[in-house]
């Protein structure tokens, strides 16, 4: 945790110094940061606490960052981008498949099997934010950060070996996407915020849901479930998520301040926040290890003949981009070459 603390310390150092060198004012700035999970989860307490306690301590204190989980200031998580629009929260992390169709050049990250390293994509998903996203799809909100999970994959109460397992499955789809993906895979897909997924498992709402192994510790999913089933190789799906601050309330800081909130976000911060996320999916795992769950592996040879399945949700996806003026093949050229440019310097 020290060193995910101090990650940000060089460019901290340099907001801090910035402060000194005008004075440090004596009036404070609060602002509310709402999200949906619980407080102990992966991203709220090794990610967002991070970011909050360095912004808080690189302003002098000038700034306080009020945290609230599991939605404590109300309302449901798909409305969270709407709360940050309207000031009912200050700041905002979210998932923003949430919002299907209202961001939709970020949905390149959420293709199956597309993506094979969560700090790649986030490198590439940040790169591409600042190039096409910005100033359209996100006019109107001050974007902090853009990161994707690590590897999701299937968590199911009957073994998933292939594609013929799940038939007739009611499998929890974390976006649009993953639904389209297991309809052709022939399981009914169920839409769900993942903070539902304890109980709906629990219930035998569904029989299994997709998340990456890093949910599955504060969902309990370990020991509601007995299969899981990963892949090599790209993983089976990922989610986009986004850090996204009020642009009214960034406006109103000082330039001083609003310097500490940028040395603190941008395209290090998701890096970070992707690599973070992924690196607790190994202790996870471990939790089923433990429990004796059992761990399907899906060879690359084996995940073809997924892939082959999946592939025409590419050309479905790209036909829907050429409706709202976007070209969601050169999108996808993009983030595999930003996502390669990530891999060979790393």
């Amino acid at each position: 945790m020290t060193n995910r603390r101090t990650v940000f310390g060089l460019f901290g150092a340099a907001a801090l110094a910035a402060i000194a060198a005008s004075g440090a004012l004596a009036q404070e700035f609060t602002l509310k940061l709402h999200q949906f999970l619980p407080a102990q989860s992966t991203v709220p307490a090794q990610i967002l606490d991070v970011w909050a306690d360095n912004v808080e301590r690189d302003s002098a204190g000038r700034i306080k960052i009020e945290r609230y989980p599991s939605m404590q200031l109300g309302g449901t998580p798909p409305e969270l981008i709407d709360q940050v629009q309207d000031g009912v929260a200050d700041i905002i992390w979210t998932v923003v498949g949430y919002t299907p169709g209202r961001f939709p050049s970020t949905e390149v990250f959420e293709l199956p099997f597309m993506v094979s390293d969560a700090g790649a994509a986030s490198y590439a998903y940040w790169k591409m934010f600042e190039e096409h996203m910005a100033d359209t799809e996100f006019s109107g909100l001050h974007v902090l950060g853009t990161w994707v999970h690590g590897p999701g994959l299937f968590h199911t109460a009957d073994p998933v070996q292939t594609p013929d397992d799940l038939v007739g499955m009611r499998i929890r789809g974390g976006s649009r996407l993953v639904n389209q993906l297991l309809e052709i895979l022939g399981a009914t897909p169920v839409g769900m915020p993942v903070p539902a997924v304890s109980e709906s498992l629990s219930k035998g709402v569904i029989d299994g849901a997709t998340v990456p192994w890093e949910v599955t510790t504060s969902l309990k999913v370990a020991e509601l479930v007995g299969n899981h089933t990963e892949f090599e190789g790209p993983a089976l799906y990922t989610l986009t998520f986004v850090l996204a601050m009020n642009e009214d309330v960034y406006n109103s800081l000082p330039a001083d301040l609003q310097a500490v909130i940028d040395a603190n976000s941008g395209l290090e911060f998701s890096v970070f926040a992707g690599n973070t996320q992924q690196a607790a999916d190994g202790p996870a795992r471990q939790v089923a290890v433990d429990l004796g769950n059992n761990i399907i592996t899906i060879s690359r040879a084996e995940a073809e003949r997924w892939q082959a399945l999946a592939a025409p949700i590419y050309d479905t996806w790209v036909a829907e981009m050429a409706t709202k003026g976007i070209d969601g093949q050169a999108l996808i050229d993009e983030a595999r070459a930003l996502m390669a440019e990530y891999s060979a310097a790393n």
